[in-house]
């Protein structure tokens, strides 16, 4: 009899250790099918437990906080460099106000980040091969994790400089932007899934500096200028291309892969059924601004053409 407990004693003790060796060799497989996934060779699978545990790898817990500090180191080191070039080579920048120059040098990050954002969500979604599949709604990379990342520090940042000097930099739409922002890049870092979409939005930012040049321009008293006009027609057509009919060709390109989008986990699923449409409004809601501001702008300057024309045949006269 103790010779048979003594016999069953090392099966029950390999049986408990392999296991272990089992665990060891799936999670180091898993290792290698998700830098296959993010080389894009293997199409990424859809996550089983809720869809928020994918990408949780050695790679992603360096890359995100990384990326994250490099968008707010960015808008540190945009700002100050916009504070030193301006006050330098533009020589009403040291008349201004306190308040003003914050605004000044915050909108010069905030240029900066939009033709950021736009270059690599173009680069992602039009010229890489990321996601010309017929699977998209489970395919990202190193690079738009990074993007998503560098946006994330950006938002931030903008969003504690809007909060601190509230109203002054911004009121509550901005607020509600830049949180519906954050919140819909959080969901598709850590879930790794819609990235695609998520690009497509951030490709909105290309408006911006079109915006904050349009800002520069009436602080610096250029409203008459050529300029300023060439840059309001630019704007319109840009929000245009790039809040509105991108958007219709957001939510038409959802539709016609809505079966991929189901497959997303249910607060993923509900968030891109509802953060997009939200943005949609508050873009047409600016287009509508915007609109109104050229016609007032145009109707002023053909106001001023046919005085300058009345006051010609006057003097001739």
């Amino acid at each position: 009899m103790d010779q048979m407990v003594r016999q069953e004693q090392p099966s029950r003790t390999r049986k408990k250790t392999q296991p272990a060796r089992s665990t060891s060799t799936e999670a180091k497989a898993n290792d290698e099918e998700r830098r296959d996934h993010r080389r894009g060779s293997l199409p990424i699978p859809i996550s089983s437990r809720g869809g928020m545990d994918g990408n949780f790898g050695s790679e992603e817990r360096i890359l995100w906080p990384a990326s994250v500090l490099a968008g707010i180191a960015m808008c540190a080191a945009v700002y100050d460099i916009t504070q030193k070039v301006s006050s330098h080579c533009f020589k009403g920048y040291d008349n201004l106000s306190p308040m003003k120059k914050v605004e000044w040098n915050n909108r010069g990050f905030s240029t900066f980040h939009a033709l950021v954002a736009a270059v690599v969500s173009f680069y992602l979604v039009v010229i890489s091969d990321l996601f010309h599949s017929n699977i998209i709604i489970d395919r990202n990379s190193w690079l738009s994790d990074a993007m998503f990342g560098v946006s994330i520090g950006y938002f931030l940042t903008d969003l504690v400089m809007i909060l601190w000097y509230f109203p002054s930099l911004g009121g509550k739409e901005y607020l509600l932007h830049h949180g519906l922002s954050m919140y819909a890049i959080c969901l598709a870092l850590l879930s790794g899934k819609a990235h695609m979409y998520i690009l497509m939005v951030l490709f909105t930012e290309a408006t911006t500096p079109f915006v904050n040049l349009r800002w520069y321009l009436e602080v610096a008293g250029k409203k008459t200028h050529n300029l300023y006009l060439y840059n309001g027609l630019a704007l319109f057509v840009g929000w245009l291309v790039a809040r509105v009919i991108l958007f219709i060709y957001f939510f038409t390109h959802m539709y016609f892969h809505f079966d991929q989008v189901k497959s997303i986990f249910p607060l993923g699923f509900y968030s891109i059924l509802t953060v997009p449409p939200a943005l949609a409004v508050m873009n047409l809601f600016w287009f509508w601004k915007i609109f109104k501001g050229m016609l007032k702008t145009l109707s002023k300057r053909r106001q001023q053409s046919e005085n300058g024309k009345a006051e010609q045949l006057y003097t001739i006269l």
